[in-house]
Formats: C-alpha cells, sequence, structure tokens
C-alpha cells in the first residue's frame, strides 16, 4: 500500500448506512502487456488492491480474449477469489439497434467460456455501455436477454479511465521514466469527481444516495491505482461494496425508456426525468473532455 492510501485508510469513521456505497466492476479483460506491468502483473496488482480492502469485485469478461492475451487460469483465480464473472459479449461491438437476435447470440457465444466458473453469473454488461438507438432494438433486446436468463449489468458511475490509460501508456513509450505521480493526481482527481457527479444526480433522483457500481477497466491505470482509489473513498466517507450486493439492488433494475439507450443508469434516469437536462452532457464521458485538462497539465 502506498504511503497516501496508508494515511486515507484511516478515515473509516463518519460513514454511515445512507453514506454513498461503491463497488468495483471491472471490464474486458485484454490482459496485454502494457509498460511497467506485464498482463499477468496487472491482474494480480488489482486483485491485491480488492483484498486489501477486504472487497469483492465483478469482472465482465470479452470472450475475444480469452486463450489469447487472457489465460483461462485469471479467470479461475477471479472466481476462486469470491470475485464473480459476468458476460461482456464475444466480439465487443457497439449495439445500436440493429440485429437483436445476432447480437445475443454474439452474447452466447461467450457463456461457454465462462459458465464452468463458480463466479460466473448470467449479468450482461453491454459493451460501450451501448443499448441501442432505437426504441424496437432497445426493447427486443432486453426482452432477448431475459429469455435467455441474463439480467443487465449496468454502471452508476462511469469513467474515462481508458483514456487517462491511452494517454499514460503513450507517454511511457516515449519516456520509460516518466513519473506516476501526476498520472496518479490526474486520475484519482477524475474518478471522485465523475462519481461525486453522478452520487449528486441519484440524490436529486432518489432521495438519498445509493451503493455505485463504478466502471473500471482492466488497464494499467486500474493495476497502478486501484488501490489508491479505493483508499481515497474510504477516507472520504463511503462504503465499499461487493459487486454482487451493488447489482442485486432493485434500483439497478430499472429500465429508463430514453434514447439512445445505456450510459450511466442514473445518467438514463436523469435524461427520462426531463429535470436536468442542464447537468447533463452527451455521451456522458468521453476522452474529449478530458483532453484540455491534460494538454495544460503536460500529460
Amino acid at each position: 500500500m502506498s504511503g497516501l492510501a496508508a494515511g486515507w485508510a484511516s478515515g473509516a469513521q463518519g460513514r454511515t448506512a445512507r453514506s454513498p456505497g461503491i463497488a468495483v466492476t471491472i471490464d474486458d479483460f485484454d490482459l496485454t502487456d502494457t509498460p511497467l506491468m506485464s498482463g499477468e502483473e496487472r491482474d494480480a496488482a488489482i486483485r491485491a488492491a480488492l483484498a486489501r480492502h477486504r472487497v469483492k469485485a465483478a469482472g465482465f469478461v470479452a470472450g475475444k480474449y480469452v486463450g489469447d492475451s487472457l489465460d483461462p487460469a485469471v479467470l479461475a483465480r477471479w472466481s476462486d477469489g469470491g470475485h464473480i464473472l459476468g458476460n461482456h459479449s464475444f466480439s465487443h461491438r457497439y449495439f445500436g439497434g440493429e440485429d437483436p437476435a445476432g447480437f445475443m447470440a454474439d452474447v452466447l457465444k461467450c457463456e461457454p467460456l465462462l459458465s464452468g466458473y463458480a463466479g460466473f453469473r448470467r449479468l450482461f454488461r453491454f459493451p460501450y455501455l451501448a443499448e441501442g438507438k432505437t426504441a424496437a432494438g432497445r426493447d427486443t433486446m432486453r426482452a432477448l436477454l431475459k429469455r435467455h436468463g441474463y439480467r443487465n449489468a449496468p454502471v452508476t458511475i462511469d469513467t474515462s479511465d481508458w483514456y487517462v490509460d491511452n494517454r499514460l501508456k503513450a507517454r511511457l513509450l516515449a519516456d520509460p521514466r516518466q513519473s506516476m505521480e501526476p498520472y496518479r493526481r490526474f486520475y484519482l482527481g477524475h474518478v471522485w469527481e465523475r462519481a461525486t457527479f453522478y452520487d449528486g444526480l441519484a440524490q436529486s433522483l432518489f432521495g438519498h444516495s445509493i451503493d455505485h457500481t463504478i466502471l473500471l477497466h482492466h488497464r494499467l491505470t486500474t493495476g497502478l491505482f486501484l488501490d489508491d482509489m479505493l483508499a481515497m473513498f474510504e477516507e472520504r466517507g463511503w462504503r465499499l461494496v461487493d459487486a454482487d450486493k451493488a447489482l442485486a439492488s432493485p434500483l439497478l433494475a430499472r429500465e429508463p425508456d430514453g434514447l439512445p439507450a445505456g450510459q450511466s443508469l442514473v445518467w438514463a434516469l436523469a435524461k427520462a426525468d426531463g429535470r436536468y437536462e442542464g447537468r447533463l452532457r452527451y455521451p456522458g464521458e468521453d476522452g474529449a473532455y478530458e483532453a484540455p485538462r491534460m494538454d495544460a497539465l503536460g500529460l
């Protein structure tokens, strides 16, 4: 644990049942090696951070990586560690609403790669949080998932961690001696800003904070900074929640009627409500929002 994480870890007092909760969900599982860490080293660091904070995560696996960059032994370690494994489709395609049956077939193609693990759950995470641009496509896809025993696994706190990661890796390729500290500060500030934004929406919609699901990706930034991120939330009064508990909340089973469907669930509920137009942007998260700030900081 870093010195900062050790300092933050003392902030447990002050959390209550009404304090916001946060559950870790990690998408894709592309274990391609990166600067500083191999895919296996990155995975070990992620699982170590989760163990250190005594919290269980959910991993949403894109089947195309299994047997390629992703050794199935990694999935066994996640399952044996008490984490849950969900379906992120085989091909990781964007679902715009066209050909729901074909998209469902791609979801089912992934299932045999996961179903042998005790941690497997029929939870589905849409790639890119894209749930359809047409009402017909959205509704047909929802019906198909239910027919095959799947529940949607929504995100309530979205981030652009993937973009910060892309910038960090590009810098490390250009300068392997680059200090991690400015990237760590930016990453933690970005995650905190987005978490408080989405929790503010949740408080406005429901009258209280909720147990959130945060979207992270199996990337270098998660391997490097997850420990500090979890410590930050604890220090600032948030509860760490196991992902299976958060994903079982009836609040997360809501299905907004808006189009395009998807994004953060609280974003989509706020959009459908109609009172929050001045607070919402589309898409909810994108690298274009973070680029000017990272440019200004020389990151």
